[in-house]
């Protein structure tokens, strides 16, 4: 018998690179959004560490990240016993959407209850942090959470995000390093105020505030990657007040006031794009936000 755990994803409503750090990594600000689209893992007992997944292009050796959430708990707590664990993959790899780092995330959350740990989540969410910037974020997923820093840095913004969603992955895997590696920006520089943005947008409805979301990696992917210039006319094309890019792509979400009209491009999109991705749930509205 197993149990079974959802790893959900998230976008990027905002992401602004700040600076390039000394130790290579980049500072940057971002609103992250957990939205519906998720993986299943299934735990069940094993006397050491086991990974099995339904994608036969991933990894299921120690280079997974599943696997090293696994293994860190396990060596840093000292634990004997092991996990055998199967990914179901929905959230597509390379799609800028944190499937990687919310499976770990989870991982972790399931293993410290599992194995009796009682880790603290400030404990735990330092544990994360060395799997990956943005693994502590999915630890506690609840509301949209604003992030600084490489982006462990987080507040919750005890808020949901007012307006209709649809996300579409185009087949097309962008690698994160090389995004910033090709990164064409003057360092450091001001980013814009996202997070005082969305509170006065919830506040007084104005969607012009949108034009102050904007993603960095945008121009650069975009040049490489045609494909999401098209997807972003699409959804405008079908009613969306705004479109971009999530994280380092690929994937693209659309922003719509009705939810009529999200239905609507969403089924545009799936005969588009009929791929082993579709989410579950391809409309992502406000109610479909994580909450618990």
């Amino acid at each position: 018998m197993s149990d079974i755990r959802s790893a959900f994803a998230k976008i990027n409503l905002a992401l602004y690179i700040t600076n390039k750090l000394p130790n290579g990594y980049h500072s940057i600000e971002t609103i992250f959004a957990p939205i519906a689209w998720h993986d299943t893992l299934f735990f069940s007992p094993a006397p050491t560490i086991e990974l099995t997944c339904s994608d036969a292009s991933l990894p299921t050796d120690s280079t997974n990240l599943c696997f090293k959430a696994a293994k860190l708990l396990q060596e840093t707590y000292q634990v004997q016993n092991g996990i055998r664990i199967h990914l179901e993959k929905s959230i597509p790899f390379g799609a800028g959407l944190g499937g990687g780092s919310s499976d770990a995330a989870t991982v972790l959350s399931y293993l410290n209850h599992y194995w009796k740990l009682d880790v603290p989540l400030a404990e735990l969410a330092a544990l994360a942090l060395r799997l990956g910037a943005d693994v502590p974020y999915f630890l506690s997923m609840k509301s949209l959470a604003y992030a600084e820093g490489i982006g462990e840095k987080l507040t919750d913004l005890n808020c949901t995000f007012p307006y209709s969603l649809v996300v579409v992955f185009p087949n097309e895997i962008v690698s994160t390093a090389w995004a910033y590696q090709n990164l064409k920006i003057a360092f450091p520089r001001q980013a814009p105020n996202c997070r005082e943005a969305l509170k006065n947008l919830i506040s007084t409805g104005n969607k012009s505030l949108l034009n102050v979301f904007e993603n960095d990696f945008e121009p650069l992917v975009e040049s490489a990657f045609p494909i999401i210039t098209s997807l972003k006319e699409k959804f405008r094309e079908h009613g969306a007040i705004k479109a971009m890019m999530s994280g380092s792509g690929s994937a693209v979400f659309g922003i719509f006031e009705s939810e009529r009209c999200a239905k609507a491009c969403h089924d545009f999109f799936s005969t588009q794009f009929p791929t082993s991705y579709t989410p579950p749930n391809f409309v992502m509205t406000k109610r479909d936000f994580v909450s618990s």
